[in-house]
């Protein structure tokens, strides 16, 4: 697979968008995001330390001719939350000359660049198997996140992905934020529990279906074997004609409607992305088009 591109251009025209969430927000101090719990006046509440990328107007500069250190004014309608972005990073991620996983990852990266333009906590996740692991843990502020979001890089996608097993365990915070999984969800195993467990958790929540275009319009015909990517025993000998097309498109737009109206059902935002279309159209088009982003 290839490397990570960061296009800072695109970067910058993202940065002009803002998450929406609609659940009540419990975070910390010292983000853009206004309490629907704690009012809507701008009573100063406490200091802390100035973050790269940060908004400089609210720098306070006589604290700074005092002690020659940088602070911030927090106001207590201003809260700091958590965005949580978890990768499938099972084989079938990487069908399609790894493209999939090349663009599960530019999502995942634009994403967390805009939960850090916003003055929230960023962290990203992978799930192979059953369990979850941490690449990147609860960075902020630009500087952290250039410096940080290489790590992604070293991703590799192979084996099975269990979405349920590997979050339900995980502690998520309530309330405070967005979670993010992105995966493919062309699987039989259990995803529905982890989104009743993150919804029940009062988290907004957006599942990316990354599907390749040859997923979605397969141009294979004839006598063929294929292998399952994520069990090697697994294996079917078919010839494919036009019945055969026709049924696996009908199974593909099933798979697809399954989980948006699980996601419809709980309240969570679903979005279908190819991997041979720019970012463009899911972040400035379909994202805004859902409401997530404005």
């Amino acid at each position: 697979m290839g490397k990570l591109v960061i296009n800072e251009a695109f970067l910058q025209r993202v940065e002009l968008l803002q998450t929406v969430l609609k659940n009540n927000i419990a975070g910390l101090f010292g983000g853009n995001h206004k309490s629907r719990t704690f009012g809507s006046s701008c009573e100063f509440v406490d200091y802390r330390n100035y973050v790269p990328g940060d908004d400089i107007t609210k720098i306070d500069w006589n604290a700074y001719a005092r002690f020659e250190t940088l602070y911030l004014k927090l106001y207590l309608d201003e809260r700091q939350l958590h965005t949580k972005i978890y990768i499938d990073v099972s084989q079938s991620m990487a069908f399609g000359d790894g493209k999939k996983g090349e663009a599960a990852l530019q999502i995942a990266a634009t994403l967390a660049y805009l939960s850090v333009t916003e003055l929230d906590k960023v962290s990203v996740f992978t799930i192979r198997g059953g369990e979850v692991t941490e690449v990147i843990s609860a960075i902020s502020g630009r500087e952290r996140y250039f410096a940080e979001i290489g790590k992604l890089n070293g991703i590799e996608f192979g084996g099975d992905c269990f979405i349920s097993e590997g979050i339900m365990p995980t502690q998520v915070g309530y309330g405070d934020g967005l979670s993010v999984i992105i995966s493919d969800f062309l699987t039989d195993n259990n995803y529905e529990n982890a989104i009743d467990y993150l919804a029940d958790k009062k988290r907004d929540l957006l599942c990316v279906q990354v599907l390749s275009s040859e997923e979605i319009n397969p141009k294979v015909r004839g006598k063929n074997i294929f292998y399952d990517s994520e069990d090697a025993g697994r294996m079917y000998r078919k010839n494919i004609n036009r019945d055969i097309i026709k049924a696996y498109r009908e199974a593909v737009r099933y798979v697809q409607d399954r989980i948006r109206d699980y996601c419809n059902a709980r309240g969570a935002e679903y979005v279908l992305v190819r991997d041979d279309k720019p970012l463009d159209g899911l972040f400035f088009e379909q994202l805004t088009q859902l409401g997530v982003m404005k």
